[in-house]
This record gives C-alpha cells, sequence and structure tokens, in this order.
C-alpha cells in the first residue's frame, strides 16, 4: 500500500475463499442464467448456446490482463486504479467514473431478478397488481429490488466481515445448488446436444445478417453473466496475501461459472419437454426448473437462485462502496473528504455504501412503469463495464507496445503472450460494446411506440455520463486531484548521511 502511496487503513480480515467468493458472487451463475434465459432464447433460440463460450473465451483474454494487474496492484476500486497508473489520472478517472456508473446501474439491474424469481415461486410476492397488467411486473420488480438493495446497503455499511461472511455462506449454498442443478437437469434429459445446439427456431429469418443478427442480440444473455470477476481484486486492501489469491481468484471465479452456467443452460435446453414452449421464452429457466424438476424441487433450487441474487447484489455493492472511496481518497469526487472517511468502528466506507444505495433505489424508480425495465437497464449497465475494462486494457496495450509493461516478479506473468491476448481482450472488448449498444427495437424500444431516442438509449445515456462526468473533471476536479493527507502515505525521514562533503 505504501508503495502505491495510501496509508492502511482498510482492516485485512478475507482470506482466500473469501476472495475467490467475492469475485463469483458478482458474476453470480444462478443470477444471471436465471434472469435472462428467456432474453437469450426469445432472440436465439436454444441454439443462442453457443454466445456463452464465445463470451467466455473474450472475457478470459480480459481476466488474464486483469490477473497480471491484480498481482502488481492489488488495490480497493481496482479498475480505477489501473487505469490511472497505466493511462494517467485523465483516464483513470475516467475509467472509475464509467465503473462507478456501470456499478450502481448494475446494482439495480440485479435486484429486478427478485422479479424473475419470486412470483413464480409463490403468487403472494407479486404485491403490485396481479401480473396481467401492462406494468405490473415493472413496478412489483421495482418494490422487490428496493427492499434488497436497503438490505444490502446495511449490511455494507456494517463492515466487511459481516459482508463477507453472508456472502461467503451465500456461495457456498449457490454453488452446491448449481452442482445439484446440473445434475438433476442431466437426470431429465429427453433429447441430444445437436438436437438444441442447432436449433434456431427459423429467428433471423428476413433479417439482413439473417440468423447472426439474431445471434448477436441473444449473446446479450451471457454477457450478462461473465464480467464483475475483478471484484477479486478490488478487495485487495481487505484480503490476506493479495498478490498471491487476487489473480487465483479471478481466473477461478471466471472458469467456475463457465463450467456450470454452460452445463446447466445445455441440460435445461436437452430436458425441457417442448423445445418450442412458448414459456421458455416468458417464464425462463424458472419454468425449466419447475416443469422437469416437479414443483417441490423446483421451488428448493428457485429459493437457491433467491439466495445466489442476494449475494451477488452484496458484492456489486461492496465492489462499488470500494470504488468510490478509492476516487474519494484521491479527491477526485465532490465531498471527497466524507466519502473516504472510514469509519473507526466497523472499519469500511460508510458512507459510499449508502450513497451508491440511493442512487440505486433511484435508478429503480425512474423506471417503475417501464415495461422493457430489464432489458433496456443490464444492457446499459453491461455496455459501461465493458467500456471502463477497455480503459484498462488500452493503455496497458499501449504501454506493451512500448516495452514499458513489467509484471510484477515472481507474481502472475502472461510471459510471450502477454501482446496476443492482450490484443484480443481489446478487440473483444471494442467489438461487444458496439455489438451491445447497437440500436435495435428489441432491445431498447420493445414496446408501445417506436421513437428514436430509445432506440438511440444506451449510445445517448452513455454519452451523456462519459462527456458530462469528464468535462466535470477537465474543468472543476482536476486542480483538485491529488491524494488527501489523512490517507497518504507516511514516508519515514531518511537518515542522515555519514558521508563528509
Amino acid at each position: 500500500m505504501g508503495a502505491l502511496g495510501y496509508r492502511p487503513e482498510l482492516k485485512r480480515t478475507l482470506g482466500n475463499f473469501h476472495t475467490f467468493a467475492a469475485g463469483i458472487s458478482y458474476i453470480s451463475i444462478l443470477t444471471g442464467t436465471f434472469q435472462l434465459f428467456y432474453f437469450g432464447v426469445s432472440f436465439g433460440g436454444p441454439a443462442y448456446w453457443w454466445s456463452w463460450p464465445i463470451v467466455f473465451v473474450g472475457q478470459l483474454m480480459v481476466a488474464l490482463c486483469f490477473c497480471e494487474l491484480a498481482a502488481r496492484y492489488p488495490v480497493a476500486g481496482s479498475v480505477y486504479n489501473w487505469a490511472k497508473t497505466l493511462g494517467g489520472p485523465h483516464v483513470g478517472w475516467l475509467g472509475g467514473w464509467m465503473m462507478l456508473a456501470a456499478t450502481m446501474v448494475t446494482l439495480s439491474a440485479v435486484a429486478l431478478a427478485y422479479q424473475v424469481t419470486l412470483p413464480q415461486i409463490d403468487a403472494r410476492f407479486q404485491v403490485v397488481g396481479d401480473g396481467s397488467g401492462a406494468t405490473d411486473a415493472a413496478a412489483n420488480a421495482v418494490l422487490l429490488g428496493t427492499v434488497l438493495i436497503v438490505f444490502s446497503t446495511l449490511v455494507n455499511a456494517f463492515g466487511v466481515r459481516l459482508m463477507a461472511r453472508m456472502n461467503s455462506a451465500g456461495v457456498f449454498i449457490e454453488l452446491i445448488a448449481a452442482v445439484g442443478l446440473v445434475v438433476l437437469l442431466a437426470s431429465q434429459i429427453t433429447r441430444g446436444p445437436a438436437d438444441v445446439l442447432t436449433e434456431t427456431q427459423g429467428l433471423g429469418d428476413g433479417q439482413s445478417l439473417g440468423y447472426l443478427g439474431a445471434f448477436l442480440t441473444a449473446s446479450l444473455a451471457s454477457a450478462y453473466v461473465m464480467y464483475g470477476f475483478d471484484t477479486a481484486s478490488s478487495l485487495g486492501e481487505e484480503s490476506h496475501d493479495p498478490s498471491r489469491n487476487a489473480p487465483r481468484a479471478i481466473l477461478r471465479a471466471l472458469v467456475a461459472s463457465f463450467l456450470i452456467g454452460g452445463l446447466i443452460l445445455l441440460f435445461a435446453l436437452m430436458a425441457v419437454p417442448d423445445l418450442a414452449s412458448k414459456e421458455l421464452s416468458e417464464k425462463g429457466l424458472q419454468y425449466v426448473v419447475l416443469e422437469t424438476l416437479g414443483a417441490d424441487m423446483g421451488e428448493v433450487v428457485l429459493w437457491c437462485v433467491v439466495v445466489a441474487i442476494t449475494v451477488c447484489v452484496l458484492a456489486v455493492q461492496a465492489a462499488g462502496t470500494r470504488m468510490m472511496f478509492a476516487m474519494a481518497r484521491d479527491n477526485n469526487l465532490p465531498a471527497s473528504r466524507q466519502l473516504a472517511r472510514v469509519s473507526r468502528r466497523f472499519r469500511t466506507p460508510v458512507l459510499p455504501a449508502v450513497v451508491i444505495g440511493v442512487v440505486g433505489v433511484a435508478v429503480l424508480v425512474v423506471n417503475v412503469n417501464q415495461p422493457q425495465i430489464f432489458s433496456v437497464i443490464t444492457s446499459i449497465a453491461i455496455i459501461m463495464i465493458y467500456l471502463a475494462y477497455l480503459l484498462v486494457t488500452v493503455p496497458m496495450l499501449v504501454q506493451r507496445l512500448r516495452g514499458t509493461w513489467r509484471p510484477v516478479d515472481g507474481g502472475f506473468s502472461l510471459g510471450r503472450w502477454g501482446l496476443p491476448v492482450n490484443v484480443v481482450a481489446v478487440v473483444w472488448g471494442a467489438v461487444m460494446s458496439l455489438n451491445l449498444a447497437w440500436p435495435r427495437a428489441e432491445v431498447y424500444n420493445a414496446t408501445g411506440e417506436q421513437h428514436w431516442y430509445l432506440r438511440w438509449g444506451a449510445f445517448l445515456f452513455i454519452g451523456v455520463v462519459a462527456v458530462g462526468g469528464f468535462a466535470y473533471y477537465w474543468f472543476v476536479q482536476r486542480r483538485r486531484t491529488g491524494v488527501l493527507a489523512e490517507h497518504r502515505a507516511v514516508v519515514p525521514p531518511r537518515a542522515p548521511s555519514d558521508s563528509v562533503s
């Protein structure tokens, strides 16, 4: 910490499993697969499954770059500090700002997953209306999501140890449930993988790009799941031996999510009684579980999904809290001194947790009557995170090309593979960001009257966030940037020289 210019303030209490749990709970196998399975099937049919390994390979390239950085800079607000170190204070601020905004939107997007699961367990969870109204689901999602965010805010404010314990317990339950679900679905298989992996259901017919266009839209369902692995490093200041453990946690979280999640999706499509059922694109993976495993066992699995959603929200808010704290101690946010203050009792930055929770609820409330709330909020959150990742991988590639990048001695290193991996990571991030932001009516203006500003909603929203935020930094904040005195590392005075001039 001293080498990075910061005074150690956060309590180191997290072990190997806690670090791994932080990464895998942010990715959250059950949350992502259950929340957007319906979306993938709707736009790509069963063959959308191929987007899963494609997204994994692309994100693995990014994760490998992050592993080198995590070994060298295991610091809170990982993406912000990496971008700052590699690209300078301007790039760092923009990367941190984009990641911070994305985290707050992601918090809302993940909290919405309660609506996809709880009402299917018990109709009484549909508090607003009976679910048949045009905006019943969206309004009820806001209500359930708000309750979850309030709970997560309290847990994150009361200390990293409480958050880590709940997170680790939840991840343990999620992993057991995910592996159990793979086994249960495998026992109900009714068709072979060839019948699933080649079934497009005629989607894409009549489009200029054919099935490719439909597939690119459906890939959003996979892109949503496999990100957030940098959280394992963002908790580095609260972990034991983070330079060694953080890279391992990043890779383990991503690989485990790919393997288990991929099997869940594949076996679900192989086990569902009717592959052409409309319920697949309406009720999603929850429908498959209840239909194939029966009501009792299906509800047990769905309750495990609820646990997974809960710990995912905890992890997202924890990562966002560290990001805000990291930027604030560099005096890079309004009211930085207050935001960077660490509670003496809980040894955590309490105010950032509260601010992120309030903004997360506000994002939900603004969209209370928006029927396509799920796909719009999810898509925008993903794009901003992909862009924030690019603000790390691009300057890292520049340093590699200049020959100035050096992995930490004795730590994780890609060696001669560093340059090609970095190139693929940059190309992947740019192409996928463009794909996700493409002005598709089915994503950004799926219902109601068509409006150009809705179709271009991702470009407009992200443009305002990026340009407005950077303008604020350039004209206001950049002259104030610098580690606050109370957070600056204390450099011991040098001993006087014995030499005589």
